[in-house]
């Protein structure tokens, strides 16, 4: 039973990680009012805190629960999928950094620059790269 909870707030934190992206990059535009900004520090908020879930429930299956770590380990598509993920991370720092600090901003609008929605449309695509290789890594390719 144990597993199956794991298993199942994973799922539920790639939902919720996969909504706020998408709910993001639909609310971001070239110029931001504060409580647009406001709204959308919170988007972003949640989306940490669901990578955050399934970063934790990953390790836990990866780790503690199902299939023995070594069938993780020794496949590169693992590493692969793990790999993405990380760089996923690391692309949405900046727009984290950008909300974080403007979200409180006195000023009327701000402007959100360009790299902002192209680091966004990079996460979109390798969020959609990510389960393909979960399907691959869970069917043993890579392990022969």
């Amino acid at each position: 039973m144990l597993e199956l909870s794991i298993r199942y707030l994973h799922f539920m934190g790639i939902l919720v990680l996969v909504s706020m992206l998408v709910v993001e990059h639909l609310l971001l535009k070239g110029e931001l009012l504060a409580e647009e900004l406001r709204r959308l520090a919170r988007v972003d908020a949640i989306y940490g805190i669901s990578a955050l879930v399934v970063l934790a429930t990953g390790l836990t299956m990866w780790l503690l629960v199902g299939k023995p770590a070594g069938f993780y380990t020794a496949n590169p598509v693992f590493h692969a999928k793990v790999t993405l993920f990380i760089l996923l991370a690391l692309l949405s720092i900046y727009p984290t950094i950008f909300l974080t600090r403007h979200r409180r901003s006195a000023s009327a609008s701000v402007s959100v620059p360009r790299l902002i929605p192209v680091l966004l449309r990079i996460e979109l695509f390798g969020i959609i790269v990510i389960p393909l290789l979960a399907v691959l890594m869970a069917r043993g390719v890579g392990l022969g």
